[in-house]
């Protein structure tokens, strides 16, 4: 289809006055975005017009589709099962992505994960693999392709030709303040997936005090909008809503996240939080992958590629495959490990009542575990470790955390933020359900 000559500013003028752009002006501007004949101003002005005026069901479709075939979409239609994939909105601690793509592909999907890096409080998955040993997190895609059909999961960052125009718009979103924008946001998510050429996707979409989207109504719409314009788009999508009030899992940092999901993947220790919605969004995807016929089929599997093993080895098979430690598994201790641990403890005795988990994330952030900027360098030895969730008694024993730094100063500091962070009672509240609803 040849698209008619049109005007950048005419579309950005139709967009900021209310109207719908229709399927040819939205592919217009994405090529234009792509290859660079539209400046940076128009493009922030576009961004700015769509975080008013919004955008409808049909334009968020089309705006994902131009953006994905921006670039390359590959193609796994080689493979003897499905490929797969899962993506979260981020939160404190959330590992779920080490522990979900070698227990899918135990099960018989496949994996061809494209993650990101952390930004702000929360923490990335690119970060937390980069603290293994020799791990290469940026392969080419012929190596990506391998180890996908070999592991049956990789996880690897962006590559320079999948969804180009996503990298320059999110980038001028960042300086122009746009970017809440919920059809950016889903464009941005969407494309990358598409770009990836899944046959199923499972959302994680976080709220409460550690998630960009705090509010459970923000996030529940957000993941309509998700499931809305992905199955617009062709591709199979169920949302789960899920609790950020509290760290997920009891490590947050790098290095630390990735011992903790080798001790869930080996059984040497589970974290209830971190189970349940791993498990959950698992399930899903195997019912999506046509993998399992209903719930309980699919958790039976995921139980038993547990427990014999066969997702550790899956992650191993990964690890390896892309240059990192060939025996993490059995030797954890080959993850980088700060040199000070001290325990964080609470102004008090009592049991944690509620955690500004936000302040959580910017400990560790401190620490050196996190990015003020993108081009900042992440240490991946600090974190937290130990992390007691709401309901937990805390005491001079018991303490908030055991904080790992670089040096004492640094430890204690991050000891005097958790402090200001958690929120301890004479007694605990109920506990609440970390798997909200589900979407799709």
């Amino acid at each position: 289809m040849t698209v008619p000559r049109l005007f950048p500013q005419e579309i950005i003028r139709k967009k900021r006055d209310g109207g719908r752009l229709d399927a040819d002006e939205i592919a217009f501007f994405v090529a234009g975005l792509t290859d660079g004949s539209i400046a940076d101003a128009q493009v922030g002005a576009f961004a700015m017009a769509v975080f008013w005026r919004g955008m409808s069901r049909d334009e968020r479709v089309a705006l994902t589709r131009a953006m994905t075939r921006s670039g390359n979409v590959l193609d796994w239609s080689d493979l003897p099962g499905p490929a797969l994939d899962k993506h979260s909105t981020g939160g404190i601690g959330d590992k779920v992505s080490l522990i979900l793509a070698p227990l899918i592909a135990a099960c018989g999907g496949y994996v061809p994960m494209i993650s990101g890096r952390g930004l702000g409080h929360t923490g990335g998955t690119l970060d937390k693999l980069e603290a293994i040993p020799g791990y290469n997190a940026t392969p080419d895609i012929d190596t990506f392709r391998r180890v996908v059909a070999e592991a049956g999961a990789a996880i690897i960052g962006q590559t320079a030709d999948l969804a180009p125009a996503d990298r320059r718009l999110y980038a001028l979103r960042d300086i122009s303040a746009t970017v809440e924008s919920l059809p950016l946001i889903t464009a941005s998510i969407l494309s990358k997936k598409l770009a990836a050429g899944l046959g199923g996707l499972v959302m994680d979409v976080k709220f409460g005090s550690g998630a960009f989207m705090s509010a459970y109504a923000q996030a529940e719409e957000l993941a309509d909008a998700i499931v809305e314009t992905a199955v617009g788009a062709g591709l199979p999508t169920v949302a789960l809503l899920t609790d950020m009030d509290q760290p997920l899992g009891h490590a947050a940092g790098n290095a630390v996240e990735v011992a903790e999901a080798v001790e869930f993947l080996t059984g040497r220790r589970r974290d209830a939080r971190l189970a349940e919605v791993t498990l959950a969004l698992s399930a899903e995807l195997l019912l999506i992958g046509r993998l399992a016929e209903n719930i309980d089929e699919a958790r039976r599997q995921l139980d038993d590629a547990i427990a014999t093993g066969h997702a550790a080895e899956h992650f191993q098979r990964m690890v390896t495959a892309l240059g990192g430690a060939a025996d993490l598994l059995e030797n954890p201790l080959r993850l980088p490990r700060a040199p000070v641990a001290r325990p964080a403890s609470p102004r008090r005795a009592g049991c944690v009542a509620s955690i500004d988990t936000r302040a959580v994330g910017l400990a560790v952030m401190a620490l050196g575990g996190g990015r003020r900027r993108p081009e900042d360098a992440i240490d991946p030895a600090v974190g937290l470790t130990g992390i007691a969730g709401i309901g937990a008694a805390v005491g001079p024993d018991r303490p908030l955390a055991m904080v790992h730094a670089r040096t004492a100063g640094e430890a204690d500091a991050a000891a005097d933020r958790l402090r200001h962070a958690f929120n301890i009672a004479d007694s605990a509240p109920a506990a609440g359900p970390v798997v909200r609803t589900k979407r799709g």
